[in-house]
């Protein structure tokens, strides 16, 4: 029999129980252990979702041998430290996004993992969408001809009211950017994958709503809630709550996509809508079983999520049949599948964003801050 690969979990926000909870539906994998700084709440979560070990020190976990992969789901700012430490222990490391705070930290940890010989990976999870991937199999083919313009963007409302606080406001511990690092990095990652090709210079300009917003005055809320109430304070906010960006690719395709925080309604809209020379392509994220194709001389078209209309590689991220819809959870379940198949053999081909892609999308983000500072130009 083939032995399962451990795994475990440092942290315990939304990302790291999405991650806890994907693990225990891989095959070959067992979710084995969580980090969190309260070993009370480590052992809750050990013994509610049937893990083995539960620990209050990192270090604890790096040191045990039954431990060959740890998915990093802390807050941004110990990203660059414990992505770090994780390689240097011998582990395999998939990463939330962004990678570091800067492409400074980013390309140490990228040589790092060079030098590791590990399995390493960036949470970047809208690119293993079955509709995501079935638009770049189709652009990769020359179906609708090349692409001449690409748009769309990332609209959320958790940060509307100045009354909406969380961590992710605080730069000590998101680092410079928010909009952009938080959700912009996830667009720019998905139509990257999609064309193939790297956007190598941006225009950018950045908008922050509320310049001064009411911190509770015990620990801030999580992310995607409002636990505003009772005691506050009023603190300087520094990061953007939105932005608007001209990007244009390696090949010279331009393109645009806006990022926001503060669009009342939009819960999750990733959206991108790619033009070619013969038709275009459009996904939206909040209706992910959906790829909307158009065209000129006849009519448009609405591809539904069916594996057995998709294309061989499309069809292999989609898990149930036509009529039986997949989302945000199962594109992170792909994600992971694919990882795991190349821990399980590194000679595996994959699609996820490995450390080399989570540098290049902090070289963006540090372009856009840079050119919105600058109101100009500014190449990656």
């Amino acid at each position: 029999m083939k032995k399962l690969i451990r795994a475990a979990v440092i942290g315990t926000g939304f990302s790291a129980m999405a991650h806890l909870e994907t693990l225990k539906r891989l095959p070959g994998v067992e979710a084995a252990g969580i980090v969190s700084r309260s070993i009370e709440k480590a052992e809750q979560i050990a013994a509610e979702y049937r893990l083995a070990f539960a620990y209050d020190d990192i270090d604890e976990l790096l040191a045990n041998p039954e431990i060959e992969a740890v998915h990093n789901c802390t807050p941004n700012v110990m990203h660059y430290e414990l992505n770090k430490k994780i390689l240097l222990s011998g582990k395999h490391v998939l990463s939330e996004k962004p990678l570091a705070l800067n492409s400074e930290q980013s390309a140490e940890l990228l040589e790092i993992a060079k030098d590791s010989g590990l399995v390493h990976g960036v949470c970047f999870n809208y690119r293993h969408y079955p509709m995501v991937e079935e638009a770049r199999v189709r652009i990769a083919a020359g179906e609708l001809g090349r692409p001449h313009l690409i748009s769309g963007g990332y609209l959320q409302d958790w940060c509307l009211y100045e009354s909406d606080y969380n961590w992710r406001m605080d730069p000590t511990l998101n680092g410079e950017s928010r909009a952009i690092a938080d959700i912009g990095s996830h667009w720019c990652d998905t139509v990257q994958h999609i064309i193939g090709k790297r956007i190598v210079r941006v225009i950018a300009d950045l908008s922050i709503l509320h310049t001064e917003r009411q911190k509770p005055s015990e620990e801030a809320g999580s992310t995607f809630t409002n636990e505003s109430g009772g005691q506050y304070e009023m603190v300087h906010i520094q990061s953007e709550d939105a932005g608007n960006v001209l990007v244009q690719f390696e090949d010279g395709t331009k393109g645009m996509f806006n990022v926001s925080q503060v669009t009342a309604g939009k819960k999750n809209h990733l959206h991108f809508t790619i033009s070619l020379s013969d038709g275009s392509f459009e996904w939206d994220q909040e209706e992910p079983n959906r790829l909307w194709i158009g065209r000129r001389d006849e009519a448009n078209q609405i591809l539904m999520k069916d594996p057995a209309l998709l294309s061989e590689k499309a069809g292999a991220y989609a898990h149930f049949p036509g009529g039986h819809q997949e989302g945000w959870p199962d594109c992170l379940k792909n994600l992971m599948i694919s990882f795991y198949k190349k821990v399980e053999n590194p000679e595996q081909s994959s699609y996820f964003a490995t450390f080399n892609d989570g540098h290049y999308n902090m070289k963006i983000v540090d372009a856009i801050i840079k050119s919105s500072a600058q109101e100009k130009w500014v190449y990656v």
